[in-house]
């Protein structure tokens, strides 16, 4: 427990009007607040939504900038084409990501959660359409409590109405990264979407309406694995949002001007505006929580207050361990070096990889015929040769054998390949000598560039021939 930062249980005992909106499990209703946290929230937002929603619509040179041409086995990233034998780098994309997010949550805790996931940032979204149909959170608590009326059915109407719709955009922006999105749409407008991209479309539709319009704070807490391990990644410097004991208890109301001090109480002044504001539902002061997502919104509530108060803000804050009790965080230590470390590494081996990635693929498949004997008497293997163009113009291409003395080519050895295109290349390799050294000697083929001697492959396979003739 030394490395953990600790959890101050402290009894709270909520108003009666505060009950049922997050403490006892029921509905979170949350109030509205500002401050700068919220600010940084919705830039971080309004970017991922730009990228989510913008970059399916983007052309790049005749066809959709970002595809994953599943059909074709090609992803597209605008000017650059990954084939299936490129996906080793996908794993090295996915990887850097896992350690980016270790490198951020060692030194701030959650705040990929708190300003960058997709549920958080979905979530807010429909909280957001909840305050615009329905009104802020006191309206939505009497709303919810009251009978079933025109104005009640009128209101929740337009609110699902508005989630649906952006369900549906959504899951249709989603899976037009796997189709083209342009006939995806008016095939889904016209209602003549049907099928494998249907489902699809339906599916995520679904998953959005229920995970941001319904589960949303069960997801952070029951379904996200990253809420069951980040502690363990946790140390005595890393940033949290917390609320500081030392400072604020003991908490009680208090007229404004007046000394705290004076009436032994602290800062807190038991608002619970920062209860009110939590996604989750949480009461910070209970100390660092699996279902706090870091999104720092009792943080701008309790700032707000602070300033009213007249009392200096960060009563709750980023805070370390180390904070809390006294001292001050340590910015480079072993645990968060190494992680970056990794991290740089990583990236740098990554960037090597794209530099040096071949433009051209060659594979080279053997006959399933042993070997055969040719008109002038030499024995004869036949290969199959597939070769795909990664680039995105049509290229000429030549075709050798590398250190192959005693071996002859016969066969297409220049040919031209469209862009993205895949061709097949049939040849044969003839044995000079009349008796081999061994049964079977490898060749290494080798095609090349004819304009850009760079773009090269190559691949190794055997020939097969028999000792005594």
């Amino acid at each position: 427990m030394s490395d953990k930062i600790p959890y101050h249980v402290i009894e709270v005992t909520p108003p009666a009007a505060q009950r049922g909106s997050g403490y006892s499990g029921g509905a979170v209703h949350t109030r509205s607040f500002s401050g700068i946290y919220r600010n940084l929230r919705i830039g971080f937002a309004g970017a991922l939504f730009a990228l989510f929603f913008g970059t399916a619509w983007l052309d790049w040179g005749g066809r959709q900038a970002v595809l994953w041409d599943l059909a074709d086995s090609k992803f597209h990233v605008f000017g650059t084409t990954f084939w299936p034998q490129d996906f080793i780098l996908l794993s090295a994309l996915l990887i850097i990501s896992a350690f980016g997010l270790f490198a951020i949550t060692v030194f701030a805790g959650r705040v990929w959660c708190g300003y960058s996931c997709p549920q958080s940032t979905w979530t807010w979204l429909y909280m957001w359409c909840e305050k615009i149909t329905e009104g802020d959170r006191n309206q939505r608590i009497k709303l919810a409590a009251a009978p079933w009326s025109v104005n009640k059915v009128a209101r929740r109407s337009l609110k699902h109405a508005l989630w649906l719709a952006i369900a549906v955009l959504t899951g249709l922006t989603f899976v037009g990264y796997f189709t083209p999105i342009r006939p995806l749409a008016q095939e889904l407008l016209s209602l003549q979407l049907t099928g494998v991209a249907l489902f699809w479309v339906l599916f995520f539709t679904g998953a959005t309406y229920l995970n941001a319009g319904f589960l949303r704070e069960a997801v952070c807490m029951h379904m996200c694995p990253y809420a069951r391990f980040q502690g363990v990644m946790f140390d005595k410097d890393t940033l949290a949002v917390a609320y500081d004991p030392r400072r604020g208890e003991a908490r009680g109301p208090r007229k404004k001007g007046s000394d705290p001090r004076a009436q032994q109480l602290g800062d807190c002044i038991d608002c619970t505006l920062c209860v009110q504001v939590c996604p989750t539902g949480i009461d910070i002061r209970q100390g660092l929580q699996m279902a706090c997502i870091g999104c720092a919104a009792c943080i701008d509530a309790c700032d707000g207050v602070m300033d009213k108060m007249g009392y200096p803000r960060g009563l709750i804050g980023y805070k370390s361990e180390h904070t809390l009790q006294g001292g001050s965080t340590h910015w480079l230590r072993p645990r968060l070096l190494g992680y970056v470390t990794a991290l740089v590494i990583m990236i740098g081996a990554l960037v090597l990889a794209l530099q040096e990635r071949s433009m051209v693929s060659l594979d080279v498949i053997k006959d399933r015929g042993l070997f055969r004997e040719n008109a002038l008497g030499q024995i004869e293997n036949i290969y199959l040769l597939k070769v795909i163009n990664k680039t995105q113009q049509p290229q000429r291409y030549q075709l050798r054998l590398v250190d192959a003395d005693g071996f002859e080519l016969h066969g297409s050895t220049e040919f031209t390949l469209r862009a993205g295109e895949l061709g097949e290349l049939p040849v044969s390799v003839a044995m000079l000598a009349e008796r081999p050294s061994s049964s079977a000697q490898d060749l290494t083929f080798e095609i090349q560039d004819s304009d850009e001697p760079s773009i090269r492959s190559s691949a190794r396979s055997r020939f097969v021939a028999p000792l005594n003739r």
